[in-house]
């Protein structure tokens, strides 16, 4: 039915720029302040739609009007919207986000409609993720409708992609377990496994050590490491000159990009070679999923001439 599924997250995101951040106590002037739709689940849906792949998301919004944004911007995507739910008289789910003069953020989430997406909205939509090439998952949704959309995809068959963020102190082992790949930024593999002076393919070997299928680091402008289940040493690959506007949800972007080459049938390496051309893509430009390219829009793979 769908190359991609993504449960998981939909906020609008409410976007400052400045020209430094501000300490505590203190506060700085900024830009006009911009709304768009994002959160990790819509954004990683969102991202893989724009790239050709057939991409449902199930999430929860309010019946207001961040809840239609977030619904405009995954129709404008070209996601299947048929398992989105709005629940009403909640708030939809919302990101604070303050960037940077470097393009890099700072993200205050309040969760809304999405502390409402529960284990039985996963069990009602048990036959859509049977019939789903990947699940991929993220942690701005109850642990507990986390868990059952993992155990559900493996009971189904169905790849899980997790991306642990925002970073738990600890990863459930069935979910750990379920992850294929384990999708993790440096801050996150640092926080997850406690090598804070480890290098990636430590943080990589160990996360698959504490018991992933397979793993992905991503290194920012240095590229990934992907290391697949039964490998001995994590492959690198590199990263694609960009200039950086705004980074944010470009790690959403990678791996939204990774799931839909893994369902088309990519080994890992390739999925991660492919997502790292469409995260470089994304921080050209400014907000989540506005910045998102389509296939046409990527830049090309290093080596190759334009």
């Amino acid at each position: 039915m769908y190359d991609v599924l993504v449960v998981g997250s939909a906020n609008a995101d409410l976007t400052v720029r400045v020209d430094r951040r501000p300490g505590a106590g203190e506060t700085v002037l900024g830009t006009d302040l911009v709304e768009s739709a994002g959160g990790k689940g819509a954004n990683q849906a969102a991202a893989a739609a724009r790239l050709g792949a057939r991409t449902a998301l199930l999430a929860k919004v309010g019946d207001d009007a961040f809840g239609e944004l977030l619904l405009q911007g995954q129709r404008e995507a070209g996601t299947e919207l048929r398992h989105v739910l709005v629940e009403a008289g909640a708030r939809t789910g919302t990101a604070m986000i303050v960037v940077g003069p470097d393009g890099d953020n700072s993200i205050v989430v309040s969760p809304g409609a999405n502390a409402h997406l529960l284990p039985e909205d996963v069990e009602a939509a048990r036959e859509v993720i049977a019939a789903s090439a990947v699940v991929s998952l993220q942690l701005e949704i109850p642990p507990a409708t986390v868990r059952a959309a993992a155990e559900t995809a493996r009971e189904t068959g169905t790849r899980v992609v997790v991306n642990p963020s925002p970073a738990p102190d600890r990863l459930d082992p069935e979910l750990l377990a379920a992850a294929d790949p384990l999708v993790v930024n440096e801050h996150e593999a640092r926080h997850l496994t406690q090598l804070m002076e480890g290098t990636p393919q430590e943080w990589a070997r160990s996360l698959r050590d504490q018991g992933a299928r397979s793993v992905v680091v991503t290194l920012g402008a240095e590229g990934t490491l992907a290391l697949e289940a039964g490998a001995g040493e994590p492959v690198a690959v590199p990263g694609v000159k960009a200039e950086a506007v705004d980074t944010t949800g470009a790690g959403d972007a990678f791996t939204g990009a990774l799931a839909a080459r893994l369902a088309a049938g990519a080994s890992l390496p390739d999925a991660a070679r492919f997502a790292v051309r469409v995260g470089a893509a994304a921080v050209t430009r400014p907000g989540a999923q506005p910045s998102y390219p389509t296939l046409g829009e990527l830049p090309p793979e290093p080596g190759q001439f334009t």
